[in-house]
């Protein structure tokens, strides 16, 4: 019986520090959506109710691979220094690069849903325009959550 208490205890352990990670880095995604997302529409449509559109309102992939840049240097922060600071490398620059790697996909996950919406469907409305992002979004999250735990932020 202590055996198998003692497994039950580190596997609770061990969830419940998922659960705290994955809900930090919802935090940071959440926020970074923000600037993301935000950004985007900024830059394709401009402000709310300007008629003439934004300042790459034809250039929505470029606009959608800059906000998602923004967005991957303000995310690198936030799990840097609060979702893994207790995982981060020694070697600041290793870390960056890695990150930077593993964005590099996760903008071309994000980017490309848009391409596929615009390019390949022909939608060019906010709603699809959106609809792409967020679905590209869920995508790249998804695959950033699994990439930072395993190849970016590791235990020392």
């Amino acid at each position: 019986m202590p055996v198998l208490a003692s497994v039950t205890l580190r596997a609770r352990d061990a969830v419940r520090g998922v659960w705290r990670e994955a809900a930090a880095f919802g935090v940071v995604g959440a926020l970074a959506f923000v600037v993301d997302n935000g950004g985007y529409n900024l830059l394709v449509f401009g402000l709310p109710g300007g008629a003439e559109g934004g300042v790459m309102r034809a250039a929505p992939v470029w606009a959608s691979v800059l906000a998602t840049g923004a967005a991957a240097l303000f995310s690198w922060v936030g799990n840097r220094y609060w979702t893994y600071r207790h995982r981060h490398r020694e070697k600041v620059t290793q870390e960056l690069t890695l990150f930077l790697f593993v964005n590099v996909a996760g903008v071309a996950i994000t980017a490309g849903t848009v391409f596929t919406s615009r390019h390949l469907l022909g939608l060019e409305s906010v709603f699809s325009d959106n609809a792409a992002r967020v679905f590209g979004w869920v995508l790249a999250t998804l695959f950033r959550f699994f990439a930072y735990r395993r190849y970016v932020f590791v235990a020392p």
